[in-house]
Parts: structure tokens; sequence; C-alpha cells
């Protein structure tokens, strides 16, 4: 976790008014989260930290890709990411419930860690089914891999071919 300390960002020496962070996100960021989804990424995040009286507004903006693996012919592809998010963390000495939109920040708070957001945007912005042919890029699913798995699935004509010896069990029925 030592190397999530640069995500840390000291906002009580910070002058009101906006400030720019630049983060470069690789393989060492997701290796610190136990479980991840994300191996290998190559991503650039900015982050726009605009410090009020009462709050901070965080502005996250995510480019890059991430080595994803389709989930039918199991290649790995990179998938570009894009994304654009907002968390607001507001000051308050009285304890709120667990809110995904607003972090509460106490008195005795003097820098706000923003790793663990990276990580949830970037995890939540992969694709349900990742597949290497909808990158638009042209690229298709091997071939042979596909041949392959076409060849161990069981199909119909391999279901009409049974040992006749269940023959006799399906009549139990």
């Amino acid at each position: 976790m030592k190397s999530l300390r640069t995500y840390a960002i000291p906002f009580t020496g910070l002058k009101l008014g906006k400030h720019l962070f630049e983060y470069e996100i690789g393989e060492g960021f997701f290796n610190e989260f136990e479980y991840s989804l994300v191996k290998k990424a190559s991503l650039h995040c900015n982050l726009e930290l605009d410090k009020e009286e009462t709050m901070l507004i965080l502005n996250f903006d995510i480019t890059g890709t991430v080595t994803a693996t389709c989930d039918k012919c199991l290649s790995e592809y990179q998938q570009p990411i894009d994304i654009e998010e907002q968390q607001i963390a507001r000051f308050s000495e009285e304890e709120m419930g667990e809110d995904d939109e607003i972090i509460t920040l106490g008195k005795n708070d003097h820098e706000i860690d923003i790793a663990g957001l990276i990580y949830e945007y970037v995890t939540v912005a992969m694709p349900f089914v990742a597949l290497c042919s909808n990158q638009g890029d042209g690229k298709q699913c091997d071939e042979e891999m596909l041949d392959s798995l076409n060849k161990l699935s069981v199909n119909e004509e391999q279901t009409e071919k049974i040992d006749p010896r269940w023959d006799a069990l399906k009549k139990l029925k």
C-alpha cells in the first residue's frame, strides 16, 4: 500500500480555488488491490480539485487502455477507457451515513485518498461482456481458438450419437 500514498492529497495546505493533479496509472497500481479484475493498464488521470469553504469538488478525467481478456476467444486485447466522474467531499463534524455521492471529512482529516475512487471508476467502466471484436478497430476474434472451442462444445450432432446403453435408462422414466 506504500505505492498508493501518492494518491493521498493533503488538502489542508491548499488555498481556496482549483488545483490540478496528474497521475499515471499502471500495473503497479492495480497490483495493490487484492482480487482486482484489472491487471495491466496504461491510464492517465487528470484530477481537478476545487477547494471551497465547506467542500471539495473532485473532477476526474481518466483516459487510456486496459488489457482485457475476450470472453469469446480468450485472447488479450486493449480496451479503451474514457471516464469523466465527479465526487464531492463535504467538511462536517456530524457523522453521516455512507453515501456514494458525498464523502464526509471531519476536523481531524487533513488529506483525501483518491486511490479507491480511481480503482472503482476504472473497474466499473470495464464492459460486462468483453469482446475483442466490439472494439471497432477491425480486429476479429481468434478463429483458431473459436474452431477449437466449437470442436469441444456439445452440439446436436453429438447428442444424437449417444451410447445405446443409455437408451435403456431413458426407458425407466
